[in-house]
C-alpha cells in the first residue's frame, strides 16, 4: 500500500527558532522536495505576511507534480489569503484540547466545532480540497475529537489530520485515536507528529500501522522546538524494517542524502553528525 507523504518543511520547518527563508529559497527547496518525490507540499501559512504569499505564489506558479497546500485557521481570512495565492488545497485547523481552549481561544467547545465545521464548509464551497487538522488532538478528550473529526466530515472535508502538537503522544495511543479518527469520518486520515520525547517518527508509523494513509514530516525533522517527524528516518522505516503490512512511498530514497544536506545548508541548521539515515 502507498503511504502518501506530505512534506511541511517549508511551514513547520520554518518555525523552527531561528531560520527565516527569502522566497527565493523556499522556492528553491520545494523544487526539490518535488524532485524528491513527496506528494504535497505545504508550502506556508498565506495569511502571516507579504512576503510569505510572495513566496507561495511563485510556487503555485512552478508546475511542480507534488500538490501544493497552504496552512490556514479556521476563518474566511486566511482562507482567502489561500486562494489568492493560487492555491486550490488548504489544510485549516482549530484547537481542541482544553487547555488550548481555555487558555489560547478563551473559547468554549462548542464555539471550537462550529468554527470548524464553517471552515470546512467555505473551504469546500470555493471548490478547494480541505484538510482538516484538530490541534492539539492527542490531548483532546477523546469523545469530543470523535465528534469534531464526525462533523467535519459531514461538512466535506475531504481529509483529516491528527496533530500531536506538542509531542504528547505515545506510539499506543495515537494508534488508538487513528482508528477513532477513521470509524468517525471513514476518511483518508494523516499523522502530524512532533518530537518532545524522541517519539515523533515512532507516532507516525503507529498511525500508519492503524489506518492512517498520509504523515505530515519535515526534512532532517526541522521544525519548532524539538522539530517534526522526520522524512528520511520515517520513509526508510517503511522501506526496510520488518512489519505484517508492505508499504510503499513516492520518494526517492536515492536523493535523500542530498536533500537533507541541501535543505541544512539553505536552513542553517546543521545535522547532528549521529543523526539517524542521514548523520555523518
Amino acid at each position: 500500500m502507498n503511504i502518501r507523504i506530505f512534506d511541511t518543511t517549508l511551514r513547520d520547518g520554518e518555525q523552527t527558532p531561528g531560520v527565516s527563508l527569502s522566497p527565493e529559497k523556499k522556492l528553491n527547496i520545494a523544487k526539490k522536495l518535488d524532485e524528491l518525490g513527496v506528494d504535497a507540499i505545504e508550502t506556508g501559512f498565506p495569511i502571516i505576511s507579504n512576503g510569505e504569499r510572495e513566496s507561495i505564489k511563485m510556487i503555485t506558479s512552478d508546475n511542480l507534480n507534488a500538490e501544493l497546500c497552504g496552512l490556514a485557521r479556521t476563518n474566511k481570512k486566511d482562507i482567502d489569503a489561500a486562494i489568492d495565492c493560487g492555491l486550490n488545497y488548504i489544510h485549516t485547523f482549530i484547537a481542541t484540547s482544553d487547555i488550548h481552549l481555555e487558555y489560547k481561544l478563551k473559547m468554549t467547545r462548542e464555539q471550537a466545532l462550529e468554527k470548524a465545521v464553517e471552515a470546512v464548509e467555505y473551504g469546500k464551497s470555493h471548490g478547494l480540497q480541505v484538510e482538516f487538522s484538530a490541534e492539539d488532538a492527542t490531548r483532546t478528550d477523546r469523545e469530543f475529537l470523535k465528534h469534531v473529526f464526525g462533523e467535519v466530515a459531514k461538512a466535506g472535508a475531504d481529509r483529516i489530520d491528527i496533530p500531536d502538537t506538542v509531542g504528547y503522544s505515545t506510539p499506543q495511543y495515537i494508534g488508538e485515536i487513528t482508528k477513532d479518527a477513521i470509524d468517525a469520518t471513514n476518511l483518508p486520515v494523516s499523522v502530524h507528529c512532533h518530537n518532545d520525547f524522541g517519539l515523533a517518527v515512532a507516532n507516525a508509523i503507529s498511525g500508519i500501522q492503524s489506518g492512517a494513509k498520509c504523515a505530515h514530516v519535515t526534512i532532517n525533522g526541522i521544525g519548532e522546538r524539538a522539530g517534526n517527524a522526520s522524512l528520511e528516518e520515517f520513509v526508510m522505516a517503511l522501506n526496510s524494517l520488518q512489519f505484517e503490512q508492505k508499504w510503499e512511498t513516492n520518494i526517492n530514497t536515492k536523493l535523500l542524502y542530498d536533500t537533507s544536506r541541501y535543505v541544512s545548508k539553505l536552513v542553517g541548521i546543521s545535522v547532528q553528525p549521529n543523526k539517524a539515515i542521514v548523520g555523518e
